[in-house]
């Protein structure tokens, strides 16, 4: 059985080195239709980029503009996208012009109408493929120009938001996350500050009191603090250390 039998009909693997037709903009007539009705999860790095563009800390975006839900059958807390409750369930960045926010927009919106299914492989490398989704709504697939998985990564702005996504994975398929492994809520709270608020995490870390660098001697704290690239990269070695004691 192959991967796409188990892809709804609208998707379907885009294979290596083929070229697929598609532009969004402006003239296009269903403009923006894609920044409604949607159901947007966002990565720490979305979040780091998003509030880095409205200027305002971590713990300031995730309040006014992130729903945080943990299901059940959920080892870690989800964070979605705020929407706005207009009708239309419409993001509250996009206008009649497009996303206000467009520069650091998140990599799900960059990527589509491609979507990236990311796996870490039991030898701790990432694998990855990409698929192509054909939605009725969506007419940018009758522009005249055609670019392959490469140019549109390029293009996009793709390669940092893949970067940490795959340096995520690490601790969200780690070997014992799949072997069932259960965390505290104190552990929790820990992931959800080192990965998702990190300026909350840079204050932790300013704290006399945080011993935390002490596993990581190639690490001070001038390194990190100020830098929110450098602080989410330690967060998510520290996370490591604190679930998974590496």
């Amino acid at each position: 059985m192959s991967t796409q039998d188990f892809l709804p009909e609208n998707v379907r693997k885009l294979p290596p080195g083929e070229l697929f037709q598609f532009r969004c903009h402006p003239g296009v007539d269903c403009f923006t239709d894609c920044c409604r009705q949607l159901e947007l999860a966002l990565t720490p790095y979305d979040v780091l980029r998003l509030k880095q563009a409205l200027k305002l800390t971590s713990s300031e975006f995730l309040e006014r503009h992130a729903v945080i839900e943990q299901e059940q059958e959920d080892v870690f807390p989800m964070v979605y996208l705020g929407m706005v409750d207009d009708g239309r369930a419409s993001c509250p960045f996009v206008t009649s012009e497009g996303c206000i926010i467009y520069k650091d927009r998140p990599g799900a919106c960059r990527v589509y109408p491609l979507g990236r299914a990311a796996f870490q492989n039991p030898d701790g490398k990432v694998g990855d493929f990409h698929v192509l989704i054909t939605e009725p709504h969506c007419h940018g697939f009758q522009e005249k120009k055609e670019q392959g998985l490469g140019d549109w990564i390029q293009d996009q702005g793709l390669e940092p938001y893949n970067e940490f996504n795959d340096l995520v994975l690490s601790v969200i398929q780690h070997d014992k996350v799949k072997q069932g492994a259960q965390f505290t809520e104190d552990q929790i709270k820990k992931y959800m500050i080192s990965l998702y608020d990190i300026d909350a995490f840079a204050n932790l870390i300013k704290q006399p009191e945080f011993k935390g660098l002490d596993s990581f001697p190639e690490v001070s704290r001038e390194d990190i603090i100020g830098d929110d690239k450098a602080l989410l990269r330690f967060g998510i070695s520290w996370i490591r250390h604190e679930l998974f004691g590496e």
